[in-house]
């Protein structure tokens, strides 16, 4: 009797084993069952299955979005050519030939390299582009001056920029403008001179200073035309312009303003052509609609639309890295570096 009952755990046990084995089996056949057809496709061909079927379901869609990306292009062109220019698809606008090149020449001065850090250069650069890409698809193109070009400016603008060297309508120069060009023909165009701009000379040449130092260097510019004994004057801001953000006008800002006074020969029309609307302005005699301007430095904003990918990259850091020594107070009309006293 004893050694029935002994055995009696040995053979449930047995009997409990078979039993949970017979469940599993039976599990994994349903499983099997269950998932059917979706076992005979990889978790890949899945997805691949499902995307191409997202892609027949937007297939009209898709084709809607091109007819209207068309007709927009179509309507661009219309208003190109009413305003006189030649659109040439998807490269960037350029000028037809009803153009009436100015005699005026308009110079950048570029010997200011070794004032200024590496970041700065390299926004001068991007500023650069902008008035070369201006010049090229306005209706009064100007004779464009690169002088003193070479150190740290040159060296980026052969890295990044390696087409420059094919520019048309451009004169790059490694002299001082005043060593090509007649000293009775030069204007420096700084906001510390007491003569105001009233008219543009197209005989004369017209001097940008080529600097974005964060008001370092105030006055150089001035000092500068004055100790080579040559004319000076200030853009006519202040005749016409109110702003409750400081006076700060990139290089493009005055390369532009010139442009758009050859064109409209009207200096309030020609600011506020050019002038961000972020900077609040107003006309003279309107103050009490001034605006909120924004007081950060407009050199990223301000450069031409068509740098590389590499290029926004490096300048938005070199923006990030160099905000809090931007909100300092600037400068000049002609050269990011000193102050408008318009």
């Amino acid at each position: 009797m004893a050694t029935e009952m002994a055995n009696t755990p040995a053979v449930l046990e047995r009997s409990h084993d078979c039993a949970n084995n017979e469940n599993e089996s039976t599990k994994d056949e349903n499983e099997t069952v269950q998932t059917g057809e979706t076992e005979t496709l990889s978790k890949r061909q899945r997805k691949k299955l499902l995307k191409s079927q997202q892609w027949e379901e937007q297939r009209e869609l898709r084709k809607q979005k091109r007819k209207e990306r068309k007709q927009q292009r179509k309507l661009e062109r219309q208003a190109q050519a009413d305003d006189g220019v030649e659109w040439t698809g998807k490269k960037r606008l350029r000028r037809s030939d009803s153009a009436e090149p100015s005699s005026l020449r308009l110079v950048i001065d570029c010997s200011f390299d070794n004032l200024m850090l590496l970041k700065d250069v390299k926004k001068l650069h991007k500023q650069i582009q902008r008035c070369y890409a201006e010049n090229r698809r306005t209706l009064h193109p100007v004779q464009f001056y690169l002088t003193s070009h070479g150190g740290q400016l040159k060296q980026i603008m052969d890295e990044i920029n390696k087409g420059w060297v094919n520019w048309k309508d451009v004169h790059v120069k490694p002299e001082a403008f005043h060593e090509i060009l007649s000293k009775d023909d030069l204007v420096y165009l700084t906001s510390d001179s007491p003569n105001v701009l009233e008219e543009l000379d197209e005989a004369k040449a017209y001097v940008i200073g080529g600097l974005v130092d964060h008001n370092h260097h105030k006055g150089i510019t001035y000092g500068r035309a004055q100790e080579l004994g040559i004319a000076h004057a200030q853009l006519p801001l202040g005749s016409f312009v109110k702003m409750n953000s400081r006076k700060v006008l990139a290089v493009n800002h005055v390369f532009e303003i010139i442009l758009a006074f050859l064109e409209k020969r009207d200096w309030q029309e020609a600011f506020f052509t050019v002038l961000p609307q972020r900077k609040g302005a107003v006309p003279v005699g309107q103050e009490d609609k001034l605006g909120e301007g924004n007081d950060e430095e407009d050199s990223d904003e301000d450069s031409d639309t068509e740098q590389t990918t590499s290029e926004k990259g490096t300048d938005s850091k070199d923006q990030s890295d160099s905000k809090q020594e931007e909100r300092k107070p600037l400068l000049n009309q002609s050269d990011s570096s000193e102050r408008n006293t318009a």
